[in-house]
């Protein structure tokens, strides 16, 4: 039996539906023997992978970075799942959308910094001008709603996606 290709991916967000993934006790056993890890933080591919069979995406689009990885997850992934509240509707990324992103970055980097007053620029991804969730980029095949979602909820999303099934969420999950 072919195992299907997995991957996750953390964009602006703050890991915890990763730590949730992680969290699935016994279930974390049977979702192995059924997937093949591909991408994500735990993993040391660099390059985001083509023919990936589901990616969860954690976290809104905040940076150009993001923008630019989330059209390329949609292009090689079946099937994408917004997993979590940021990734759902912005959530506390989005925090920032009614102030300038210019203005932001100086209010830590300048007015709130000691020494070294400069906004950083070397190897610091564009922020865009708002943080968005990752329907308003790229189609969104399931929206796994929560802040984290419960790890019980990831287990049976990625068992019936393993089988073919879309998740019936209905009473699996909320917000917040």
């Amino acid at each position: 039996m072919r195992k299907a290709r997995l991957a996750t991916v953390w964009l602006d967000g703050c890991s915890g539906c990763h730590m949730s993934l992680l969290d699935l006790d016994e279930v974390i056993l049977e979702v192995a023997k059924r997937v093949e890890v591909v991408y994500g933080p735990l993993v040391d591919a660099q390059e985001f992978p083509k023919s990936v069979d589901v990616t969860l995406v954690e976290g809104a689009v905040s940076s150009q970075d993001d923008l630019d990885l989330i059209h390329t997850i949609r292009k090689r992934s079946k099937i994408v799942v917004a997993l979590g509240d940021c990734a759902v509707s912005g959530n506390v990324p989005a925090m920032r959308n009614p102030h300038p992103a210019r203005k932001l970055l100086e209010r830590i980097y300048i007015e709130g910094a000691e020494g070294n007053r400069c906004v950083p620029t070397d190897g610091v991804p564009a922020l865009l001008r708002q943080a968005v969730p990752v329907q308003e980029v790229v189609k969104v095949d399931l929206h796994v709603p929560g802040c984290p979602p419960p790890p019980r909820a990831i287990g049976y999303v990625l068992m019936e996606l393993i089988e073919g099934r879309i998740p019936d969420l209905g009473t699996k999950v909320k917000f917040g």
